[in-house]
């Protein structure tokens, strides 16, 4: 269902961008960065947490790693990882897929300003094989994120 919403999202929203499938997982950075051919960084990871009471979608570069005072002091609270089952129960998406596209309801989404040093991106499309290919604003845009400084960049 889950891949069905993300296309059904951009077929709506940006009909220019197509989900790309491949046969390999791309259910890690790892795994994506080689599926698609493009270097860990640009894979564009969504992390779902909750901060108090809110959940809240992260997206930053595969390579960056949250940091827990950054994010604290721009959310007011200690984040805390979403487990599997709510993951999937709250975005509609499966770890490995999970993306600001095409959720199941509307969440506040947020992207890391480590997306900045990439042109393009590629996040996941609602599944551990889909992903597409993106600029960081227009995602963005498309997600109305609110740019935030909250990760740890490592190249």
């Amino acid at each position: 269902m889950s891949l069905e919403s993300v296309r059904a999202f951009f077929a709506e929203k940006a009909p220019d961008i197509t989900v790309m499938e491949s046969p390999i997982s791309s259910a890690t950075v790892t795994l994506a960065a080689e599926a698609y051919g493009v270097e860990p960084g640009m894979i564009a990871k969504t992390l779902s947490l909750r901060v108090g009471e809110r959940v809240i979608l992260i997206v930053a570069a595969g390579t960056s790693r949250m940091d827990n005072k950054k994010v604290k002091a721009a959310f007011g609270g200690k984040p805390k990882m979403l487990g599997l089952e709510e993951v999937a129960e709250i975005t509609g998406h499966e770890v490995g897929g999970v993306c600001p596209f095409g959720l199941k309801s509307p969440l506040p989404v947020y992207c890391d300003i480590s997306l900045k040093a990439y042109d393009v991106v590629v996040p996941a499309a609602g599944s551990t094989h889909s992903a597409v290919r993106i600029t960081p604003e227009r995602m963005a845009e498309l997600t109305a994120a609110e740019w935030v400084d909250v990760c740890e960049h490592r190249p």
